[in-house]
């Protein structure tokens, strides 16, 4: 024990000397957008529930409704005690708005990635993966052993050059790329790597935790582009703007089955409790009904971006680059002194020299609130650091 606790005090000492220690503080999320952290109420601008349909009546009700029925927990992987009739309802209804033949939930969107690209590609294979593709996805792609060539972000020239170099050597390709980039909110060119996985006969996969219910009419970011991009393989999660929790796969019938099969993190996971898959249908009942809520996020953000005189936002998320890791925690303390709570963002988590401040939008986000966000941040964040 004591060479353990050496180890690990080294480890976190280590951490302490580069400001990259992270610490869970307890913070209690109360209604809308408010959250309560020391003591404080503060609007938070760093939550990903972009909908605020973790806390919509209709959506509580749901999961209520569905654990007096059903009870709390599952009981087993969804193979051993029995497919709930409410993950068919659940997969059937993402499938619709993905356009796809079928789905198929597992418990979370790191489960998802990390059994789907090992299902599907082997030590034989190909991934050409965007350099800043999301942690589970290059977790999935270095658990399927297979040869990994990354891309230079949004470079589908790059891309497109790795493939014609390398891809005749392979049986299978897969291109892997995030719908919405969870760290900086831009949108990868899928038209483009559309194109280029059919002009080489690779398999393009989106992970779009960050599209679903936002972008696209609410359909994603494969539905962002003007008319619907072909994209075999949707991943995403419901724990971003569905507000629950959960991964998902939409994609041919057989490709579902494929999983339902040899998906390790599904076949040897306990399913989701019945409560949340309830809960997700009915938070996809908000999304599809109701298209002017669902735009919120987005037209927020953009306002938010036009009074900073940023790049417009694609998507509820802009990050503001400040550096080094020790003026984003303190440009993060000067914004929750001002009653607004926003995550410092530092390596690994995003390229070394990029720590920043990562701003989320969301529905239930005053108007108000968010244009004196942008002031406070104009002229005390962004001033200082020109």
């Amino acid at each position: 024990m004591q060479s353990l606790d050496e180890f690990a005090t080294g480890k976190l000492a280590a951490l302490e000397e580069q400001t990259l220690r992270r610490r869970l503080v307890e913070t209690l999320r109360t209604g809308g957008a408010a959250t309560v952290r020391r003591g404080r109420t503060l609007i938070s601008f760093c939550c990903n529930d972009y909908l605020n349909l973790s806390q919509h009546p209709a959506v509580i009700a749901a999961a209520v409704a569905a654990v007096r029925e059903h009870g709390v927990g599952s009981g087993a992987s969804r193979l051993i005690t029995g497919n709930h009739p409410l993950f068919a309802k659940l997969e059937g209804r993402l499938a619709g708005l993905k356009g796809s033949e079928d789905c198929c939930v597992f418990g979370s969107g790191y489960l998802a990635n990390t059994g789907i690209i090992p299902a599907l590609v082997g030590p034989e294979d190909l991934i050409v993966l965007d350099e800043l593709s999301h942690a589970c996805l290059w977790s999935g792609a270095r658990l399927s052993r297979a040869t990994i060539l990354p891309f230079r972000h949004n470079d589908v020239a790059h891309a497109r050059a790795l493939l014609a170099e390398h891809r005749r050597r392979h049986p299978h390709a897969l291109i892997a790329t995030d719908g919405v980039f969870s760290m900086d909110g831009d949108l990868a060119p899928l038209p483009a790597l559309s194109r280029l996985a059919q002009d080489h006969n690779a398999w393009l996969m989106t992970d779009d935790a960050h599209g679903l219910g936002v972008i696209g009419g609410g359909r994603g970011s494969a539905f962002a582009h003007g008319a619907p991009v072909e994209v075999p393989l949707h991943m995403g999660t419901l724990s971003k703007a569905v507000g629950t929790y959960g991964g998902y796969l939409c994609a041919s019938h057989a490709v579902c089955e494929l999983m339902r099969n040899r998906a390790r993190t599904l076949v040897y996971s306990t399913g989701l409790p019945p409560a949340i898959v309830a809960a997700a249908i009915a938070a996809l009942d908000v999304i599809e009904n109701e298209p002017a809520y669902a735009a919120r996020p987005l037209h927020k953000a953009k306002a938010f971006t036009r009074s900073l005189g940023l790049p417009e936002a694609e998507s509820p998320i802009v990050p503001v680059i400040l550096g080094s890791a020790e003026r984003a925690i303190t440009a993060a303390r000067l914004l929750e002194e001002e009653g607004f709570l926003v995550a410092p963002i530092r390596p690994p988590t995003v390229p070394e020299g990029t720590a920043r401040l990562r701003f989320t939008f969301s529905a239930e986000q005053p108007d108000a609130a968010v244009e004196r966000l942008a002031n406070v941040v104009r002229d005390n964040i962004m001033a200082a650091a020109s």
